[in-house]
């Protein structure tokens, strides 16, 4: 017995295998199975497994188009019994998704009852629900009785299923798909079948026909909801040239006029795979947070149709500025991606172009047209067979009587005397007695006649292949006329260039004055206004005021901890009242040890000084400190204890630097580098201790302190002049006992 091997008390045994290739090769089989099994759909039909079975078990049960309805239980129960060993709930999301005309541009079931609406209500209880195919499922289902497509046993091997449709519609593209598998996903936005169409007809006249000539009879997609499409042609054609892209869709919506000059907005359709209810949902809390400056008020007064009203908070607002605000600010504007990532005719998936798609669909309908062909040209070889035998029975007919009534084995004796096949004798002994009239004799040479006919086409499309793609553009065209015109083929979505709206937000925002006030402990609020006086200001019992800033409601404060990382908040989410705030560790992730050192008001063109408890820093700018992350971003890096001391706005372009050690040190600020992120440079050396304050101030204003009540100014700075990283002097009498240049 191998050594890998172990044998058990009971007569089992045991493998040992490596965890790691056990669990590769379990999660590899996984991986496989959702890629090839449920997620990603085949380029020629454009279906997944679970919806090819629905189709399947649809039409097994006959719920033809001109037939009646059954309960989708039953269709449900059929699928998961016989081909799909999954979940009913999950099989009756996929039928309910089918009938959905805001879900499917091309919808492949008729759905009765409640199967859903836009709002994003989902549909009744399949016991409840009712469906039948509807005529572009019969379509994709044609010929399939026919020797079109293979069949494989099905999980259980009781039963048989087509391992691809022979898909008469274009589908994949018609109808789009989207999934997730492992470590891949497919997203292919629904397009017009009649445009669709138009391009493989294209590609069929012209195999070398580039993707810009396709374009031209399918300019980009269509939805179900209808909506503005804004993307440019260069990045349409791009996005299908390499198959993976991306589209811009925007609501459709117009102007009504009021009494006295007034307006309101009213959106008809919505952009693709946007719940409307939750769309209303999502503008309302934007407008009580009042990040929605120009819009007043929202109403649904949908029917069946979409009717979504939008009132400005003033007439004086253009309608275009509105909604460019609405499109920045919510799914009004939606993008789209486009990730043509399919099964192709091996089952290996891959992202195709626009054109490798109708490629790949064109080729598999020639397969199909082969089989099909194939396969009737069988049958009427068999009938024609048959056809001979009953002729020959016609011209010696009183022979056959004589040898079927006194022969023993008259099936041998016709054989051997008429040189009939074993098929031909057995069909003229089953013939029955009226079938032996003049007027049958008749029929069966026309019926001959025509299967002769009939025969000879069958064999010249077989031999030729200019003929079968002949044959393949006229089924082509036949599915444009049906499924391309009409209510179901009009184009829904039209595309535009984006029209550029001058629109600055930030003109109606509403600005409101606050100081932000943070405690000793690492308490954060907010009062109105801007608070000179803060010695009113209350805290809780061992707590009192670290510092405060002057901001407005629209400002982003940005927070510097001693671990050497930055943090932002934005001004109007600081808690404000009479409490005493939010700890600031609630809003952004510090360390146990760690705590804010300094905070300011972000603006444009701010730079700061920071340095480290070693006396190592650098300048940067104020948008390098900006991280709208809780946990912030590393700017000063530091080792614990050596955290970040200081943090000097650069209102000068001279340096103080000062260390524990009390010794003062001056010198340029261009000695000083820029940088977004490290260690810095030595600005300071030390014997013993470490950095305790640093100053940019201006040449020729001089360096400055706060002793108690007073300010001391002091431009006599040459005994403490040097170059960066010197040791420095004692500072000048007077200077702060706590070392701080604030006092």
């Amino acid at each position: 017995m191998p050594d890998d091997v172990k044998s058990i008390p009971d007569g089992g045994r045991i493998n040992e295998t490596p965890l790691a290739g056990a669990l590769s090769e379990r999660y590899l089989a996984y991986a496989m199975s959702t890629i090839m099994s449920r997620s990603l759909p085949d380029v020629r039909d454009g279906l997944k497994p679970v919806h090819r079975r629905l189709l399947w078990a649809m039409q097994q049960l006959k719920l033809d188009p001109a037939g009646g309805f059954k309960k989708c239980a039953r269709v449900v129960g059929d699928v998961i019994g016989k081909y799909h060993p999954h979940g009913d709930a999950s099989v009756y999301e996929a039928l309910v998704r089918l009938a959905q005309e805001f879900a499917a541009r091309y919808p492949l079931v008729e759905g009765q009852g409640n199967f859903g609406n836009i709002d994003g209500d989902n549909a009744a209880a399949m016991r409840y629900t009712e469906a039948k195919l509807t005529e572009v499922a019969k379509a994709l289902l044609d010929g399939i009785d026919e020797d079109a497509v293979d069949f494989r046993p099905t999980y259980d091997g009781e039963e048989q299923e087509p391992v691809v449709l022979p898909a008469a519609f274009p589908n994949l593209l018609a109808n789009g798909s989207n999934g997730i598998a492992v470590g891949m996903a497919t997203s292919i936005p629904p397009h017009n079948a009649g445009e669709a169409c138009a391009a493989a007809l294209e590609l069929i006249r012209n195999p070398a026909a580039t993707t810009a000539e396709l374009l031209a009879h399918m300019p980009g997609p269509d939805f179900p909801t209808g909506g503005i499409m804004v993307e440019p042609a260069d990045s349409i054609l791009q996005s299908y040239e390499t198959g993976r892209g991306g589209f811009r869709l925007r609501a459709r919506w117009e102007v009504e006029k009021l009494k006295n000059g007034t307006w309101q907005v009213v959106v008809t359709e919505i952009p693709y795979q946007v719940g409307k209810s939750r769309l209303i949902e999502g503008i309302a809390e934007l407008l009580e947070a009042k990040k929605l400056p120009l819009l007043a008020d929202v109403r649904d007064e949908s029917t069946d149709k979409v009717r979504m009203v939008l009132e400005p908070k003033t007439r004086t607002i253009e309608p275009a500025m509105l909604m460019e605000s609405l499109f920045r600010a919510t799914p009004l504007e939606s993008r789209i991606p486009l990730n043509m990532n399919v099964l192709d005719a091996s089952r290996t998936p891959r992202v195709m172009g626009l054109r490798e798609v109708l490629r790949a669909w064109l080729d598999h309908r020639q397969v199909v047209l082969v089989r099909r062909s194939s396969h009737r040209l069988a049958a009427i070889e068999r009938r024609l067979e048959i056809l001979d035998g009953y002729l020959i029975v016609y011209l010696n007919l009183d022979e056959v009587i004589r040898i079927v009534r006194e022969e023993d084995h008259p099936k041998e004796a016709l054989i051997r005397t008429f040189a009939l096949t074993d098929t031909q004798a057995e069909a003229v002994l089953n013939m029955r007695l009226r079938a032996l009239r003049k007027l049958e004799e008749m029929e069966i040479r026309r019926e001959h006649t025509k299967l002769t006919k009939e025969l000879k086409g069958l064999q010249r499309l077989l031999g030729s292949e200019k003929a079968q793609w002949d044959r393949i553009a006229e089924e082509i065209e036949e599915a444009r006329q049906k499924f391309g015109s009409g209510a179901l083929g009009d184009r829904r979505t039209t595309q535009t260039e984006a029209v550029a709206v001058a629109f600055d937000e930030a003109q109606f925002v509403e600005r409101e004055p606050i100081t932000v006030i943070l405690s000793e402990k690492g308490w954060l609020r907010a009062v109105k206004g801007h608070i000179e006086d803060t010695a009113g200001l209350k805290f809780k019992e061992g707590d009192g005021l670290a510092m405060h800033l002057h901001a407005e409601t629209t400002d982003r404060i940005g927070l510097l901890a001693s671990n050497g990382r930055a943090y932002t908040i934005k001004a109007d989410a600081v808690p404000r009242g009479r409490g005493d705030g939010q700890p600031v560790r609630l809003m952004v992730e510090l360390g146990n040890e760690d705590n804010i050192l300094s905070a300011f008001v972000f603006r444009e063109g701010q730079r700061f000084l920071l340095a480290s408890a070693t006396g190592r820093g650098f300048v940067c700018k104020a948008e390098d400190l900006l991280s709208e992350k809780r946990t912030g971003k590393q700017i000063l890096v530091v080792d614990a204890p050596d955290a970040l001391v200081a943090c000097a706005p650069v209102e000068g372009d001279t340096v103080a630097v000062i260390g524990e050690n009390r010794k003062l040190l001056v010198f340029p600020l261009e000695q000083v580098p820029e940088m977004t992120r490290g260690r810095g440079v030595a600005l300071q050396g030390y014997r013993d201790g470490k950095l305790s304050d640093v100053k940019v101030f201006a040449k020729a204003d001089g360096l400055t302190w706060r002793l108690g009540d007073r300010t001391r100014t002091e431009t006599a700075l040459a005994p403490w002049r040097g170059n960066r990283g010197g040791a420095g002097k004692m500072p000048p009498n007077g200077f702060p006992k706590s070392n701080r240049f604030d006092g």
